[in-house]
């Protein structure tokens, strides 16, 4: 019989209903204006949370080992998602990224399928290839698969999670033991392709810039920052109070998706921020203690990298809301909301002037 770790469950269950709190304090006014429902995304985030739960409770009932025999044709459907996702037609566009596959109102995007598979093949891999990993040879097929992955996730273009997807699989193979020289050599390799994407991309060079200096660019690439900041630093020890953001209204753009958290630290301030943290350490702490004490070595690794991902990805929204490192994400999305917003505001200049 499966034992059911409650630490982690419970966490679980609390991040995801406080989130459900949350996106409603942080969405309304906004989803009133643009869908004429004040609840749009509370209920499409508590639908998301019922059906997870249900897919939690049926995935718990599968012995995982079925991935490990499953795990090339996994890699195989998530690339080909990948693939199918760019043909304009199949893939849509949403915010200037074509990484979407609209069904209705509602999108999947592939590159989150791809997140676990490449996990659920990297883990049967170092479980089969113990000693081969352990030269520079062995982790190749890797490396390949990572790379080709990544640039795939690039042409839609969303770096960020292009940038988790490699992290999370870098984490993994340290875990598995491969040689520390190698990754000071993915590293220097890495920052040569980080510059390389940058010059390629003018707006990636605005977004650095902006992070050195919101304010040279205050109205365009410095504008998310600048506005997210503004919501955190008034917040102080207790914050404003649930629903008593000044920032969600029209200023933070889309308060209720990426920068959630600042409308957190504005509204519950420093204990709203010490709940999401500590939940969040908790569960990665409560993932790394089950990871460690696994016997099976393709199960070890497949916590390990699951644990890895969500930890990477907290870590990196929460440094980019606080403004540690630069905003992810495609220029012409906040394009889009700055305008969406200025539209807004000359709309109601001209409705006081009439009358």
């Amino acid at each position: 019989m499966k034992k059911i770790d409650w630490t982690l469950l419970i966490s679980v269950v609390i991040i995801s209903i406080f989130g459900i709190l949350m996106i409603y304090s942080a969405s309304y006014i906004w989803a009133e204006y643009k869908y004429g429902d004040a609840l749009k995304y509370v209920k499409n985030q508590g639908l998301f949370f019922i059906v997870g739960i249900v897919l939690m409770i049926i995935i718990s009932k599968i012995d995982y080992k079925i991935y490990l025999k499953k795990s090339n044709l996994i890699l195989l459907v998530c690339l080909i998602l990948l693939i199918l996702v760019l043909i304009p037609g199949v893939g849509t566009v949403r915010n200037g990224s074509r990484s979407w596959f609209g069904i209705g109102s509602f999108g999947i995007q592939p590159s989150e399928f791809t997140k676990l598979g490449l996990i659920i093949f990297t883990s049967k891999y170092l479980a089969c290839n113990e000693k081969s990993t352990k030269n520079f040879k062995g982790i190749l097929p890797i490396l390949g698969l990572l790379i080709l992955i990544f640039g795939l996730i690039m042409l839609q273009p969303d770096f960020g999670t292009g940038t988790i997807i490699v992290m999370s699989i870098v984490g993994l193979l340290f875990v598995g033991g491969v040689n520390f020289k190698y990754f000071i050599r993915l590293g220097i390799v890495g920052v040569i392709g980080i510059v390389g994407l940058i010059l390629a991309a003018p707006y990636r060079l605005s977004r650095i810039l902006s992070f050195l200096n919101p304010w040279s660019d205050p109205l365009g690439s410095g504008f998310q920052i600048i506005q997210s900041l503004y919501a955190i630093g008034p917040g102080g020890l207790f914050g404003f109070g649930i629903g008593n953001s000044r920032q969600k209204h029209f200023f933070l753009p889309e308060p209720q998706t990426d920068f959630i958290f600042s409308i957190i630290s504005e509204e519950l301030g420093f204990l709203g921020c010490v709940i999401v943290v500590g939940l969040f350490i908790t569960i990665c702490y409560t993932g790394f203690k089950i990871s460690k004490n696994c016997d099976d070595k393709f199960g070890k690794y497949l916590s390990f990298g699951i644990i890895f991902q969500i930890a990477f990805q907290a870590c990196l929204n929460l440094m980019v809301v606080v403004g540690l490192i630069p905003v992810t994400g495609y220029a012409k999305k906040w394009e889009k909301i700055v305008n969406d917003i200025g539209t807004l505001i000359n709309k109601s200049k001209n409705e006081i002037l009439l009358n």
